[in-house]
């Protein structure tokens, strides 16, 4: 079933491991797991990617091994929770990257909750083996089947990260694109080393704020606007915020959950705006909708999370955004 990645990997010695330009609990924590599975078996790998790592996400130990220098003697590319070049966009434009990519074997690692073959997964124009969960409720979970079809050891400390990587996808087994097969992952995994409570406690000790913080939350809070009757809500990151706050507390974590609990809401945005004419939207959604609006702007991600980057103003943002959530809610009911 995976024949092609295990002869990816048996004829490399240097792996370099690359999360797209939205890092969240499932890239990261799949990062990781694949990281100690490889080294188990002699392998040196490098996790790449091209922005830092958020703040929140720093409970999961070896965060900090993950490198922003792309190494170039790597063998072997694994890319893990995207293949959308909307998503690699820094990635790529760095000089030497995209060549790598087209003059090396790269194989890509997704999933996503819906058997829908009009979903565009994979828009990435270098050649690549996709390998694409239909099932799995988060890359972590996929990394965990083909371990185990390949009888490759997990440590404790590689249960801790792929049980980290399927709580975070899922918002801890709430989401829809649960299945039966994820609890008895989850199971095996609590089996092989994983302490649920350990994780748990890290992630909640990572999460208090410093009080100038929530008082930044309180005034996020007050800016969101309701639009589509409601069903969306919008709320507005300008780049003074992202220079003030980012570094200590990613201003759309802080209120995205909040928002997408506001009753008649079914899509939470939040979009943040750069002096280089960029912006970047997140999504969470109530809906299995999110890639859908995410790929209207050419971004990518799953049914209930996904992300997107343009250049384009403000006010024609909001416009698109409003047309693409509106046929996307109309198009899932």
């Amino acid at each position: 079933m995976y024949d092609m990645l295990k002869t990816q990997i048996s004829d490399a010695q240097k792996i370099v491991i690359i999360q797209g330009e939205n890092p969240d609990g499932d890239s990261l924590a799949s990062s990781l797991a694949l990281e100690e599975l490889l080294g188990e078996q002699g392998k040196t790998v490098t996790m790449y990617c091209a922005i830092d790592m958020p703040k929140y996400l720093r409970f999961l130990n070896g965060w900090d091994r993950v490198v922003s220098d792309f190494p170039f003697d790597a063998e072997l590319a694994i890319i893990v929770d995207t293949a959308a070049e909307a998503l690699l966009e820094k990635a790529l434009l760095t000089p030497g990257v995209r060549s790598f990519l087209e003059s090396h074997p790269v194989a890509v690692l997704d999933h996503h909750g819906e058997a829908d073959d009009e979903v565009e997964q994979d828009d990435l124009t270098f050649h690549h083996d996709f390998i694409l969960s239909r099932d799995a409720a988060a890359t972590g979970e996929l990394i965990y089947d083909i371990a185990t079809n390949l009888d490759w050891t997990i440590t404790p400390a590689a249960a801790a990260f792929l049980y980290s990587s399927i709580a975070a996808d899922t918002l801890g087994l709430s989401t829809e694109s649960v299945t039966p097969a994820t609890y008895q992952t989850m199971a095996d995994l609590v089996k092989l080393g994983a302490v649920p409570h350990e994780i748990e406690n890290a992630r909640r000790e990572l999460m208090k704020k410093p009080a100038d913080i929530l008082a930044y939350k309180g005034e996020l809070i007050s800016r969101i606007e309701y639009l589509l009757g409601g069903a969306l809500a919008l709320v507005h990151i300008p780049w003074e915020d992202i220079q003030k706050y980012s570094d200590r507390y990613n201003p759309s974590v802080l209120v995205l959950d909040e928002m997408r609990l506001v009753e008649g809401v079914q899509v939470a945005c939040a979009i943040k705006t750069y002096p280089d004419g960029k912006l970047t939207g997140k999504l969470r959604c109530n809906r299995p909708v999110a890639g859908a609006i995410a790929g209207y702007f050419g971004g990518g991600g799953h049914n209930y999370a996904a992300g997107f980057k343009v250049h384009e103003t403000y006010d024609q943002i909001i416009h698109e955004l409003v047309e693409a959530t509106d046929k996307a809610l109309k198009d899932q009911s």
